[in-house]
C-alpha cells in the first residue's frame, strides 16, 4: 500500500519553474511513485486532493507556504525523499554559484543601469505594484503574469501610455523585440513584417509560418489578452501601431487577437486605414466586412494572414495616398448619413461602414420610422416603403434630393454617403440634377459655419449612355468627393467622421524606438527559465531573486504599500 507523506515550509517562496524541477527530481526518487511540490494556492490544494496526494498537513497550508508531498512505496522511501529536498535546492544554487542577483528591481537597476525592458512573471497578487515600480523607473514592461485585477490593468495602461512607456500584458505571453523573444516565442528570422496581438499562441503561430514561407519578423509585440476589452481601450495596441507604422524597418503590420469591442473593432480598423503600409488584420471570429479596404487586408485565419503579410512585405507602396486632406468640423458634427438608390450598394457598405465607424441604423434591417435623432445611419431609397406609387431613385432623385438638403441642415451631420447608378434603364443625366443639390447642400453648411463633406459612390462604365467620365466631372466639379467602389467610398467617408471627432482618440505620445533596435536589455522579476531563455538568446539581462513582501503575508503586505 503506497504511503503518502507531506511537509509544510511557512512562506517559503520559490517561482513555478523552479517548483516543477524540483517536483521532477523527486519523482525521478527509486521507490517514489508521484511527488508534488507548489505553493499552498487554494487552485493548487484542490489539485493535490484530485491526485490523490491529499494529506492533513496539506490542509494547514496558505498560499504563501510551500507545500511538498511525496507518495512512495513505503514510509521510509517517502521519509528520505522529503528529506532530499533542501539537498536538492542546494545543488541548485550551487550550479548557479558566481552570479550575482540582486533582491529587489531597484538594486538590479544599479548595476544594470542600461536595462530598458522589465520582464515580469510574479504572482498576479504581486505583479501590479512591480509593475508601477518598473514604469515609474522607466522601464517598458513585459507583463507574463496573470489574475491582475481589471481595475490595475486600467491603471497601469493609462500610465504607461501617458509616458510613452509599452505595457506588454498582463497575460502577455509573446514577444519578440530586437529579435529577442520574450516569454514563450520561437527562434525565427528578422525581415519586414511586425506583429501586434492580443494572441500569444497566435503571435506564435504567425511568426513561424512567416518563417516557414521565408520571410522574417521585424517586432512581435503582445499586448496581453484583455487590451482590446472595452475597459482597456485597446491602448497598448493603439501604442504598437503607431511605434510600427514610424518603424523603418517595418513594411507590413499584422493584427491578430480574439474579437474586440465592437466599438473598438472600428476605431482599430480606422486608425489602420491612417496607415501608410500594408496592413493585414485577423481579428478570430470576427466577419470581415470585406477582403480588403484600401491598406487594410482582411485575414479569416492565421494561416491566411501570414501569407497575405508575405505577399505584401515586397510592396510598402499601398498605404493612404489621397492628397486630399479632410475639410474642419465644428464641434457638434459627428454623424454620417448614406442615402442610397442601389439597395444592394447599401447592403454591401454597410459591414465596412460598422468595421470602420462602428454603430450604423439602417432601414434594411428597422422600420423606418425607427430611423430618427442621432447616430450615424444609411437609408435606402429603393425600398418598398420609398417607391410606393412613386418612381424608384434610380429614375426619380426627387426624394433623394429633398433628403440630402435636409440632411445638410442638420448640425450634427458632418458627411453625407451617396450613390450613382448609370447605365440603360436609369436616369438619362442624374448629375445634372444631383451636383446642384450637393453644390447648395455645401453651401447652406458653409452658411451656417460648418463644413459638410459628401461622398459620392459612382457605379457606371464609360460606354454608358450618361458619360460616366462627364457624371464624375460634374460631381467632382460642385466639390463631391467620388469613388468608383463600395470599399473606397467606406474607407473615405470613415477619414471624414474620423476627422469629425466621431471616436477621438486619446492623446499619447509616442513611443520611443530606440530601445527596440538592438537586443533589449532587460530586467527579469520571477521565472527563472525566461532569464535562462534571454541569456541562451544572447540578450543582456540580469535575474532578481524576488520574494514576497512581507514573506507574503498580504495584510501586512498592503500595510507597507500603504507606508511607502
Amino acid at each position: 500500500m503506497p504511503v503518502v507523506l507531506a511537509e509544510l515550509r511557512r512562506g517559503a517562496y520559490a517561482d513555478s519553474a523552479i517548483l516543477m524541477q524540483l517536483q521532477r527530481s523527486l519523482q525521478e526518487l527509486p521507490g517514489v511513485r508521484d511527488a508534488a511540490v507548489l505553493m499552498g494556492t487554494p487552485a493548487n490544494l484542490e489539485l493535490l486532493q484530485q491526485a490523490g496526494l491529499w494529506t492533513a498537513e496539506a490542509a494547514k497550508a496558505r498560499a504563501d507556504d510551500l507545500v511538498i508531498v511525496v507518495q512512495a512505496e513505503t514510509e521510509t522511501v517517502a521519509r528520505s525523499a522529503l528529506s532530499q529536498i533542501d539537498e536538492l535546492r542546494r545543488r541548485r544554487s550551487s550550479r548557479e554559484a558566481g552570479h550575482y542577483r540582486p533582491r529587489s528591481l531597484e538594486t538590479a537597476l544599479r548595476t544594470f543601469p542600461e536595462a530598458r525592458f522589465a520582464s515580469i512573471s510574479v504572482p498576479g497578487a504581486y505583479a501590479a505594484d512591480l509593475t508601477r515600480e518598473a514604469l515609474a523607473a522607466g522601464l517598458h514592461v513585459f507583463l507574463y503574469s496573470d489574475n491582475v485585477p481589471l481595475s490595475d490593468e486600467v491603471e497601469l495602461k493609462k500610465l504607461s501610455a501617458s509616458r510613452g512607456q509599452l505595457l506588454m500584458g498582463p497575460d502577455c505571453g509573446t514577444s519578440i523585440l530586437g529579435g529577442v523573444g520574450l516569454g514563450f516565442a520561437n527562434r525565427v528570422r528578422r525581415g519586414s513584417i511586425g506583429l501586434i496581438g492580443a494572441s500569444g499562441t497566435g503571435l506564435q503561430a504567425l511568426s513561424c509560418m512567416i518563417d516557414a514561407l521565408g520571410a522574417g519578423v521585424s517586432q512581435a509585440i503582445g499586448s496581453g489578452g484583455r487590451d482590446l476589452h472595452e475597459a482597456v481601450g485597446g491602448v497598448t495596441t493603439r501604442q504598437a501601431m503607431r511605434l510600427l507604422a514610424e518603424d523603418p524597418d517595418t513594411g507590413v503590420l499584422v493584427l491578430v487577437s480574439k474579437p474586440p469591442a465592437r466599438r473598438l473593432a472600428g476605431h482599430l480598423i480606422g486608425l489602420a486605414a491612417s496607415i501608410a503600409k500594408p496592413v493585414v488584420i485577423d481579428f478570430l471570429g470576427f466577419p470581415p466586412p470585406a477582403p480588403r479596404l484600401g491598406n487594410i487586408h482582411f485575414a479569416s485565419t492565421l494561416e491566411e494572414a501570414a501569407r497575405r503579410a508575405v505577399e505584401l512585405s515586397g510592396n510598402r507602396d499601398e498605404g493612404i495616398n489621397d492628397p486630399l486632406p479632410p475639410g474642419q468640423f465644428a464641434p457638434p458634427q459627428r454623424w454620417l448619413r448614406g442615402l442610397f438608390a442601389g439597395g444592394t450598394l447599401a447592403l454591401e457598405i454597410l459591414p465596412m461602414l460598422r468595421a470602420l465607424i462602428g454603430e450604423v441604423d439602417s432601414n434594411l434591417e428597422a422600420e423606418p420610422s425607427s430611423l430618427t435623432g442621432d447616430g450615424h445611419r444609411i437609408v435606402d431609397l429603393g425600398s418598398d416603403e420609398f417607391t410606393a406609387g412613386r418612381l424608384h431613385p434610380m429614375l426619380d432623385q426627387t426624394l433623394r434630393i429633398r433628403g440630402l438638403l435636409q440632411e445638410a441642415d442638420d448640425p450634427g451631420v458632418a458627411v453625407i454617403l451617396l450613390d450613382v447608378v448609370l447605365g440603360d434603364g436609369a436616369h438619362p443625366d442624374p448629375a445634372a440634377e444631383l451636383a446642384p443639390a450637393v453644390a447648395r447642400a455645401k453651401q447652406r453648411a458653409r452658411e451656417a459655419g460648418r463644413n459638410l463633406e459628401v461622398v459620392v459612390l459612382v457605379i457606371g462604365a464609360k460606354q454608358d449612355p450618361q458619360g460616366r467620365d462627364r457624371q464624375v466631372a460634374r460631381l467632382e466639379k460642385a466639390e463631391a468627393r467620388v469613388e468608383a467602389s463600395p470599399a473606397a467610398a467606406a474607407l473615405l467617408a470613415a477619414r471624414f467622421v474620423k476627422a469629425s471627432g466621431e471616436t477621438p482618440q486619446q492623446e499619447m505620445p509616442p513611443v520611443d524606438r530606440t530601445p527596440f533596435q538592438g537586443p533589449p536589455a532587460i530586467v527579469n522579476l520571477g521565472l527563472e527559465s525566461f532569464y535562462e531563455s534571454l541569456i541562451d538568446q544572447g540578450a543582456a539581462a540580469i535575474q532578481v531573486d524576488w520574494r514576497p513582501p512581507a514573506g507574503g503575508d498580504q495584510r501586512l503586505s498592503a500595510l507597507l504599500r500603504k507606508m511607502k
